[in-house]
């Protein structure tokens, strides 16, 4: 039994298929979801079927895995069963909790729904048709007060996330939106990237953050660094003790395991992650396991590994290998060693950062590189011939193609197109 379809989960159902092991994939959702391009589909560079592929259609080539459709309310691994929501109990022998994690809004859930997040296509509709839509307020708008209100986009957390979306949304306004209105300037809109450390991306190295800084600023965008989020309200942002008026609020400063890590009952980590061992297994829990976002797993000299994909991917192929070869033939599994393809950041146009081990590449250089790793781990060859060839008409032209209002976010904000009267 896997649940989550995520890098981790689809890459260890796919180990144990070629196996003939018989496996049950349970997601929420039925597609897979390429979460390193989503800020691409919520800034209208990309739309959602680009960064996204049905589960049904990755696993069909191997007949002993069934793919099922429902959300996994609780794990009960001392019966080794699963309840799906709606009472329907499913039982196991092996269990590799791939969950991912969801958003963390640090105790201030009613933020929510004031300042979207970024973990799904829904998300990501979401900001792209709250972000258009504060435009095409704006120019309409007859005050000038309140048309700056509407332009100033405020961006929380500058991981690489924040990064990407910051550098991202000033591209969208500067070289997109610029030529599409007539009371406003786009150009003009107010970009601010907040972040409560002392400097961006954390996990990289000052020479990189620097560089990232920088080139944001070159593209319009202010960067409050050592500034923690006070308050958030429908029309302002507070920060150090200053409220300041606010079209569109954007949070990327955090995110936090699926609640099923602790419904095991076993040892997690402050943010809720399931300790495991160097196998991947849950201790005191026989043939459960856990990996991703779900796992807390220690590297060699004792560092937490860190949330990424490529994490998820390696720890998936590994177990789903591993435990093929344990129901074949017995054999022990083997610990987990990760192995890092470095870290790396888009920031703009022909702009990255990336680093292995002591190595940093900035530039054009990072971000050619940064483009072909990541179309080369899109699921499915027409993804990967899709999102190259709108990346490179986007590049000679400047346009987005996918810049869409959806009408339930029309109608959320007031702005819905109201029908005439007739006669």
């Amino acid at each position: 039994m896997i649940i989550g379809a995520g890098f981790g989960g689809l890459e260890a159902a796919k180990a144990l298929g070629r196996d003939g092991i018989a496996v049950t994939v349970i997601d929420r959702r039925n597609h897979h979801l390429f979460q390193p391009l989503l800020y691409q589909v919520a800034t209208a560079a990309l739309s959602a079927p680009d960064v996204a592929e049905p589960i049904r259609k990755i696993l069909r080539r191997y007949p002993s895995i069934q793919v099922l459709f429902g959300e996994v309310d609780r794990v009960d691994p001392v019966r080794r069963v699963i309840a799906l929501s709606g009472g329907t109990e499913i039982g196991f022998d092996y269990l590799i909790l791939a969950s991912g994690a969801s958003l963390s809004y640090f105790g201030h859930s009613e933020w929510a729904s004031l300042a979207p997040g970024l973990k799904t296509i829904e998300d990501a509709r979401t900001i792209r048709s709250r972000l258009l839509l504060s435009f095409e307020q704006a120019e309409r708008e007859t005050d000038p007060v309140e048309q700056q209100r509407l332009t100033s986009i405020f961006i929380i957390g500058g991981g690489p996330t924040g990064v990407e979306l910051a550098g991202s949304v000033a591209e969208l306004c500067r070289y997109t939106l610029a030529r599409d209105f007539r009371n406003i300037s786009p150009a003009a809109a107010r970009i601010v990237l907040i972040e409560a450390a002392p400097r961006l991306l954390a996990a990289f190295s000052e020479t990189a953050s620097d560089y990232a800084k920088a080139r944001l600023e070159r593209l319009g965008v202010t960067v409050r660094l050592r500034t923690a989020v006070e308050d958030i309200t429908a029309t302002s942002i507070t920060i150090a003790g200053e409220s300041l008026p606010a079209g569109m609020v954007i949070w990327a400063a955090g995110v936090k395991p699926s609640p099923l890590a602790r419904d095991l009952g076993a040892a997690v980590d402050r943010s809720g992650r399931v300790m495991v061992d160097s196998t991947l297994a849950v201790p005191g829990l026989p043939g459960v396991f856990a990996i991703g976002d779900a796992a807390h797993c220690k590297d060699p000299d004792g560092s937490p590994l860190p949330g990424l994909a490529q994490v998820a991917k390696q720890q998936g192929f590994h177990l789903g290998r591993e435990l093929g070869l344990h129901l074949q033939d017995g054999t022990s599994l083997a610990p987990f060693r990760y192995a890092s393809r470095g870290n790396a950041a888009i920031v703009g146009r022909h702009a990255a950062v990336f680093e292995k081990g002591r190595r940093t590449i900035s530039g054009t250089l990072a971000w050619l590189g940064w483009a072909f790793v990541h179309v080369y781990l899109l699921v499915g060859f027409q993804h990967r011939m899709l999102v190259s060839l709108q990346w490179l008409w986007r590049y000679l032209t400047y346009e987005r193609g996918a810049r869409l209002i959806t009408e339930d976010q029309a109608v959320e904000r007031g702005t819905a197109t109201q029908p005439r009267q007739q006669g």
